[in-house]
């Protein structure tokens, strides 16, 4: 599909951590966008944070994202879409309070597309780092691998499963229903699918938050590590993953509508690979007045053998990102989280 340079773009549950950046990004380049929301209450905050933009910019409810024809009249009229609506939290019981709105909320937008969006060019999904990675893998990971362990685990182990794995398993379900609603329905779309595939994903917050408890997942993990020291030396020694700034996933969205060689593909978005300790470090040579992170023992970051890396040779390539380093994110993160909470 040629790439799509102006036009109106649909972002489903606009109001999340990374939706929200995405929406200003693509306002800043010229598009409209139309943002699904649960509820009016929810709209309150991007109206106000986006009022400059006029009617360029517009809220539509959502209610219940797994219903039948849940996206059928927010899809008219949209000339690409970025599906970003999805749960993330460490909290289910049943595997199927994250599988069922992730899965049904993807398959539901597309099926709404494919009825009732004619003029629709692509659609962007939101999916993960953890629908690439099996726990056990090791050695550079790229576009090409999946992560089938943790759908097993579900299989075999229903809510008695890790909550990680309930929802690594949620992610992946998710982007594989994507693609193979593309394939089974290929003779009928005239649009196609990119995906995007972040790891844990920190950087500042201008989504709405009333408190630091109710901060999405990766960033308040930042937040008890760094402001509340929560971390025990075992987790610090231990504890490791992949990282992005918010900042870089929005400009993924972004130019996985502007670049028309995109369309077909996965893309994993990552600054590369992390450990508490070296979080700990970058916070401390920032001397930001008012913040010090635990010490730890400084330096150990760099004697940690990362299990798995992720290649962004596609992502650098096909939709020419460059991605933000630990410094700039720690310290736009913090001031934010500064500003917001006090912290």
């Amino acid at each position: 599909m040629p790439a799509i340079s102006s036009g109106k773009v649909l972002v489903s549950g606009a109001n999340g951590f990374i939706a929200v950046w995405v929406v200003q990004d693509l306002l800043k380049a010229g598009y409209s966008v139309r943002g699904t929301v649960r509820s009016e209450a929810k709209a309150k905050h991007l109206h106000k944070l986006f009022g400059s933009y006029g009617d360029k910019f517009e809220c539509v409810i959502v209610s219940d994202i797994t219903k039948p024809g849940a996206f059928d009249e927010a899809v008219k009229g949209i000339d690409a879409i970025e599906h970003t609506a999805s749960p993330f939290h460490f909290n289910a019981e049943d595997p199927n309070e994250l599988i069922e709105p992730a899965v049904k909320g993807t398959v539901g937008i597309l099926e709404s597309a494919l009825k009732n969006a004619p003029d629709l060019k692509r659609v962007v999904v939101l999916s993960s780092c953890a629908a690439i990675s099996n726990p056990t893998d090791s050695g550079i990971l790229d576009e090409k691998n999946w992560n089938e362990d943790n759908i097993k685990e579900i299989e075999e182990k229903g809510k008695d499963a890790t909550a990680v794995a309930k929802y690594r398993a949620s992610k992946t379900l998710a982007e594989k229903a994507a693609w193979e609603f593309v394939k089974t329905h290929k003779h009928e779309i005239r649009w196609d699918l990119v995906t995007l595939c972040p790891p844990f994903v920190y950087g500042p917050t201008i989504h709405e938050v009333a408190s630091a408890d109710e901060l999405n997942t990766s960033v308040k993990d930042f937040y008890l590590a760094i402001f509340k020291h929560v971390k025990t030396p075992e987790q610090v020694a231990t504890i490791q993953g992949s990282w992005v700034d918010v900042r870089d996933v929005s400009q993924g969205h972004l130019r996985a509508i502007q670049k028309e060689e995109a369309g077909g593909h996965r893309f994993i978005l990552t600054s590369g690979n992390w450990s508490w300790q070296d979080w700990y470090d970058v916070v401390n040579g920032l001397k930001i007045p008012g913040v010090a992170a635990p010490t730890g023992t400084p330096g150990a970051g760099k004697s940690v053998q990362h299990k798995q890396v992720y290649s962004t040779k596609a992502a650098q390539t096909v939709l020419g990102m460059t991605f933000m380093d630990k410094e700039t994110c720690a310290k736009d993160t913090i001031v934010s989280l500064k500003e917001r909470f006090g912290a």
